[in-house]
């Protein structure tokens, strides 16, 4: 598993017993059906990244090797200094790469065990404003639509993401669907990306204003008398109150940087059935849940939702889903509300702790987290995540982490693991046994095809020996695979996200359940909605009138109706202006993911359009470059923020708008220059637009 796509692998160990032979897709899986990508494939049989297979300490400044004994005593010694001052003085950094039974072991440990609110899954990173978004709008996680849902949609927009590149088993479906008759893939994004080069209409705004341009969009549907007053009347509060805040349609068309006609052409996609596709050029921005909302907006107000229609949010790491359910981050598991007194008391029981040991509140995320380092913060405990490299203000960032005392619990070396006080290697997909959730909510079995490498030990095992020493008896045994799932889908009955009718054994005659599936006979389809959304209903008025009968509507919320949203466009953290004239971008390659541990280019590549590479650089390059040929390769350039600088190949391309820089999100030098402001309700950071300038490097 690389992204959330979830697409079901056959894994063959080879004869050793030491590393996979072989790799494919599954035609057996029923999500995927044997369809995978080549990133997928290659990254699991052959990863370049350098892997981690003996426990190391470090010793007068240099990393050593050591016994597993001695680690965990090293580990247990540090984290226990750092909890006799305060449960607040341990951070834990989680992440969307581990199994549901890992994930949710961590949780209980950070939650449970150390009584941290300074805990996060790593999702805030990527998914937490969509998240937010969702549970405003719906009062739960998780897309309404699932994967059944695209070749039935006759409109498919995709805004601020890229899955020809980030999911490409999943955009085979929408441009199968998107090119039948009468079908269109409508494409919002400042850059000309893969995913546009199969587009039928392709608007560009200016970075950062995509919340203008979906208060535009909507704006215009009013306008144009398109909206769906009867969905809106039956199932949904707060529309009144955002009428009175949308804004002129022209003017957030020219706020956003896009013609009114473009505006225009969106709108009309919500004439007819539409899925509303959106990632992180969305969610990692100071109004990104304001922004997904917005877009959850235009499909409730025009009643885009039911089968072949409605809002679905990308998921980008292979199990975030799985962290967002299992993890005890933004939720209790199951996606229990974190300040409701009942639902504390029940996992409190389930873990055999006291409600007192566990937070009040869920935690500053992983910026703020950091930030805490040398006030709230001691130790950290990072598992299966690279913070030196993925968080914004990396060169901060890293000299934070070295300020503590730092355990680092991974498969393969980092620039996380080059500043901890100890590592723990750790099995990868294909070494370990339990469960994942793709982004459309279902669970599948994750198995291991070979043994782990000799000196490696699962997450789950580790997590499991290091509870023992500092919280004896958290876990009243080992905990196993099968054990701990058994304990999570207890804790989810019940719940909007309940997993209790899934067991390993369902699994395993099954392959894949789809949650909600509160019994063995249950698995999910499309949420909040049952019966047809397009027949007459059993009191004789149109379906979806409120009236009762074949289709109804009802969402986990006080009212049991989906509610608007009414955030309008504010100012960037940082604006363009005569020092700093460029914005940068980030985003990913083909062939690259998350950090890059696994799969990563050392050439750092910076895309900009020619004619702002020619009107930003000097007309003539410095001496340095005089009487470089072109078999030397691309000339270097030096990009500067307001917190560091790097250097980069320049590559002129067009596809690029003008004034803007790109980076590939995966390079560890990129974040050196990303500007800490966060989405002040999810807490994920804007990794999309700061102010940089350019300039011939060295």
């Amino acid at each position: 598993m690389r992204c959330a796509v979830g697409c079901g692998f056959l894994q063959r160990g080879d004869e050793s017993g030491r590393g996979l032979d072989d790799v494919r897709g599954d035609p057996s899986h029923p999500t995927t059906r044997g369809a995978a990508c080549k990133r997928g494939i290659r990254e699991t049989a052959d990863p370049d990244g350098t892997r981690l297979k003996r426990p190391l300490v470090r010793r007068k400044g240099d990393l050593v090797a050591t016994t597993w004994p001695n680690a965990l005593e090293r580990a247990t010694a540090g984290i226990e200094a750092a909890l006799e001052r305060s449960p607040d003085a341990v951070a834990v950094l989680g992440s969307g790469q581990q199994t549901n039974e890992a994930t949710y072991a961590l949780g209980k440990l950070a939650r449970g065990g150390f009584g941290t609110r300074h805990y996060d899954a790593n999702t805030t990173l990527c998914m937490a404003s969509a998240v937010t978004a969702q549970y405003d709008a719906f009062g739960s996680d998780g897309p309404p639509p699932t994967y059944d849902d695209i070749p039935n949609a006759d409109t498919h927009l995709v805004w601020g993401a890229n899955p020809a590149v980030s999911h490409p088993v999943l955009f085979r479906w929408i441009t199968a669907s998107a090119t039948a008759d009468g079908s269109q893939l409508l494409v919002v994004d400042p850059v000309e990306s893969e995913t546009v080069d199969h587009a039928d209409v392709h608007v560009a705004p200016d970075p950062g204003g995509d919340l203008a341009l979906a208060r535009a969009i909507l704006a215009r549907i009013v306008e144009r008398d398109e909206h769906d007053e009867a969905f809106i009347a039956s199932h949904t509060t707060g529309f009144d109150a955002l009428l009175e805040e949308l804004p002129d349609p022209a003017a957030a068309a020219a706020r956003a940087g896009v013609s009114h006609a473009a505006v225009d052409r969106l709108a009309d996609g919500f004439r007819d059935r539409a899925l509303v596709y959106w990632g992180m050029g969305v969610n990692q921005s100071v109004a990104g849940t304001a922004t997904a909302g917005a877009l959850i907006d235009c499909c409730l107000a025009t009643g885009t939702l039911g089968p072949g229609s409605g809002p679905f949010s990308l998921t980008g790491q292979a199990n975030s889903m799985g962290a967002r359910v299992c993890s005890a981050k933004g939720t209790w598991p199951g996606q229990r509300p974190f300040a409701d007194p009942s639902h504390r008391k029940a996992v409190a029981e389930v873990w055999g702790v006291p409600p007192s040991r566990l937070p009040a509140v869920t935690g500053p995320g992983p910026v703020g987290i950091v930030e805490a380092i040398d006030d709230a913060v001691e130790a950290v405990y990072a598992v299966a995540t690279n913070p030196a490299a993925g968080l914004p203000d990396a060169t901060r960032v890293r000299d934070r982490l070295e300020d503590a005392f730092l355990v680092v619990q991974d498969a393969f070396h980092s620039e996380t693991v080059e500043r901890a006080d100890v590592v723990l290697p750790a099995a990868t997909w294909g070494e370990s046994e339990g469960t994942a959730m793709n982004m459309e909510r279902t669970i599948s079995r994750v198995r291991a095809a070979t043994d782990t490498p000799h000196g490696v030990k699962t997450d789950l095992e580790i997590i499991g020996e290091l509870a023992t020493r500092v919280v004896p008896g958290l876990f009243e045994e080992p905990p196993t695979p099968e054990a701990v799932f058994e304990e999570i889908a207890a804790l989810t009955a019940g719940t909007s996200a309940d997993c209790s009718g899934v067991s390993y054994d369902r699994l395993e005659a099954e392959l894949a359940v789809r949650w909600p599936a509160p019994t063995p006979d249950d698995a999910g389809g499309y949420r909040y909605h049952e019966g047809d959304p397009d027949g007459e209903n059993d009191a004789g008025g149109p379906a979806g009138d409120g009236t009762g009968g074949a289709s109804s509507w009802s969402f986990p919320t006080p009212s049991g109706r989906a509610r608007f949203s009414d955030a309008m466009p504010r100012a960037l953290p940082e604006p363009t202006d005569d020092r700093f004239p460029l914005t940068l971008t980030t985003a990913r390659l083909a062939e690259s993911y998350n950090t890059g541990v696994r799969a990563r280019n050392d050439d750092l590549v910076a895309r900009v359009h020619p004619r702002t590479a020619t009107r930003t650089l000097d007309s003539t390059p410095p001496s340095a470059l005089e009487g470089r040929s072109e078999s030397m390769g691309p000339p270097s350039v030096r990009i500067r923020s307001r917190r560091g600088a790097v250097t980069a190949m320049l590559d002129r391309d067009s596809r690029v708008p003008e004034g803007v820089v790109w980076l590939p999100v995966h390079h560890p030098a990129t974040n050196e220059l990303t500007v800490p402001a966060v989405d002040p309700r999810s807490r994920e950071p804007h990794y999309k637009q700061c102010a940089v300038t350019l300039e011939w490097g060295p």
